[in-house]
This record gives structure tokens, sequence and C-alpha cells, in this order.
């Protein structure tokens, strides 16, 4: 990997952080993004502390114009854009269908669903440009499988691999590749929310794993490393799934 510029959404905390860091050890150039100024700039300044360039640009990728701003400052600031991680996601609130409102679906699907969509619009535009490019989105395997309390979650999963292999078909003749990661559960404090804090039903819900055990997040972040690399050259429109076996069963 010869420097590549990356732009990482959701890079603030978990998986989005630990690939950052996971891309700085490979050298990469990074804009990392996020709400978060304090937290964020902080991050960029861990990251240049690596020995690596890193800028952050605070977007909300709820908004097109944040979206489009996000891109466009990676772009002026180091002339093209190799890489792009679409991390940022919310679990929303997880409960029976019954219970599910409308204020919930928006909220989920404005993060996970168009937050993506919107991202993988204007980094396209910058990669098809180059004739180069690969993009990397965090699913999940609520995207494969169905999960009882989780149906607008899994709903907006099951969308993003949707798009996923859609735009790797745009991409993959003029050089832009298109593929998504999709963990099981991973020691975050996500996990601990999905499963209600609940320290029984986050034992019994590993208990379902036949690793026996959640991923750390820099396991799933060498992944997302491998799919956006030289090595994966010929991977495109694909969802690897990282989840110890789960979707094996």
């Amino acid at each position: 990997m010869n420097h590549p510029v990356v732009l990482i959404t959701g890079a603030l905390t978990g998986i989005g952080r630990a690939t950052a860091l996971a891309f700085a050890a490979e050298g990469a150039r990074l804009v990392v993004s996020g709400r978060r100024e304090e937290a964020g700039h902080a991050l960029a300044v861990e990251l240049r502390g690596l020995g690596v360039e890193a800028e952050f640009v605070r977007a909300d990728v709820r908004h097109e114009a944040d979206v489009r701003d996000l891109v466009e400052q990676a772009v002026a600031r180091f002339g093209r854009l190799d890489i792009a991680i679409n991390n940022a996601g919310t679990e929303g609130q997880l409960a029976p269908v019954a219970e599910q409102t409308v204020e919930n679906y928006e909220s989920t699907f404005s993060t996970n669903v168009l937050g993506i969509l919107l991202s993988m619009k204007h980094e396209m535009r910058v990669m098809q440009g180059q004739g180069a490019g690969a993009i990397v989105n965090v699913s999940s395997i609520a995207g494969h499988v169905g999960m009882a309390g989780a149906s607008v979650y899994v709903g907006s999963k099951h969308a993003v691999e949707g798009m996923t292999k859609s735009v790797a078909l745009e991409g993959a003749a003029i050089g832009v590749r298109v593929n998504a990661v999709a963990p099981g559960p991973v020691a975050t404090d996500m996990l601990d929310r999905f499963v209600g804090n609940d320290e029984q039903a986050k034992n019994g819900f590993l208990g379902t794993i036949p690793a026996r055990r959640a991923a750390s997040v820099d396991e799933i972040a060498q992944t997302i490393v491998f799919l956006a690399g030289d090595k994966a050259r010929y991977l495109t429109g694909q969802v690897v799934a990282v989840d110890g076996g789960y979707t094996a069963q």
C-alpha cells in the first residue's frame, strides 16, 4: 500500500477508530470524520503522533451538504481519494415491531442507509474521475439474517448490503471496488447497548457464536484494511462476514 488517502466516517470510536489506527500503521494519509469536534481533533493529533498525515473534518452523514464538504475537503487536502470506509451507523431503538415508531425508522435509516448512500455518491464521483478507488461499507450480521426485536436495524443493514452490491456493479469496469464487512458481536459499547446492558443477555448471545466470544475491534479493522487494499484487487461486490462462524450455522 503506497500511502493511500483514506477517508473514514464514524471514526471516533469502536470499529472506526480501530480502522484509523490500522491504516495509520500502514502509513496511510487519513481524513477522519464524526460529529464530535473535540474527540475528532484529538484523534487527528493521535494519528499524527504515529507519523502519518491526518485531518479531522466534522460531518453528519445524514446531511448531504456535510458529506459533500467532507469529500471535497479530503480531496483539497490530499489531491485524491483512494479508499473510503463508510462506518457511521446506529442501532437505533430496539423493540418488537408492534412498538416501533416512525421516528425510530427515520432516525435509523437516515444514518445507516441514507448516510451510506450519500457517502458513496460523493466518493464515487471522485473515484470515477480517478479511474481507481476502493469503498468498504460496514454492515452487520443483521444484514444477513433476521433478529427478533431489531426489525428496523436489520432492515437498514439489509439495505446497506443491497446498495453495496449494486454500486459495485457500477464501479467494476472503471476500477472502483465496493465491498462490505459484516461483523458479528464486537466488544464495543454498541454491543452492550444492543443487549440492553444486560450481562446475562450478552453472555447468552455470545453463546450462539461458534467461536464463543465477541470479536475485537482490531479484528474487524484488519479485515477492512485487507478489503480496501491491493491484495483484494479482484474482490468486489462482496459482503465478508467476520462473525466467529455465526452465519455458517
